[in-house]
């Protein structure tokens, strides 16, 4: 499977999807800190890619997603951003409400 089929793959079976550098208890940079702790917050399961042990996709999503930097959150197949639009739809409320409508949608399906 090449790469950019291994990333669909990945996103395609994950309802909430977080590219960061490092783990969620262990995050390698502040963006994907704040990125994964908002996440957190929100209660809900997620799943995530350690783009530093994945180098090949580190490379290759930027250019998939049009979107040049990491971390970078998709839901539901959908590109949601990056740290700064995480922690202000955390701020607002949004993000527990795209994620948490996103788990039980697929829940159900």
């Amino acid at each position: 499977m090449d790469i950019i089929e291994t990333i669909k793959d990945q996103i395609a079976k994950n309802t909430v999807l977080l590219y960061m550098k490092g783990a969620p208890n262990a995050p390698q940079c502040g963006f994907s800190a704040k990125a994964s702790q908002a996440l957190m917050a929100c209660g809900e399961k997620f799943a995530y890619v350690d783009i530093l042990q994945n180098p090949e996709i580190r490379a290759n999503l930027p250019k998939y997603a049009n979107w040049p930097t990491f971390p970078q959150l998709w839901v539901d197949g959908e590109l949601v951003g990056g740290s700064d639009i995480i922690v202000e739809m955390h701020a607002d409320g949004s993000l527990q409400k795209l994620v948490k409508e996103a788990v039980e949608k697929n829940a159900t399906a």
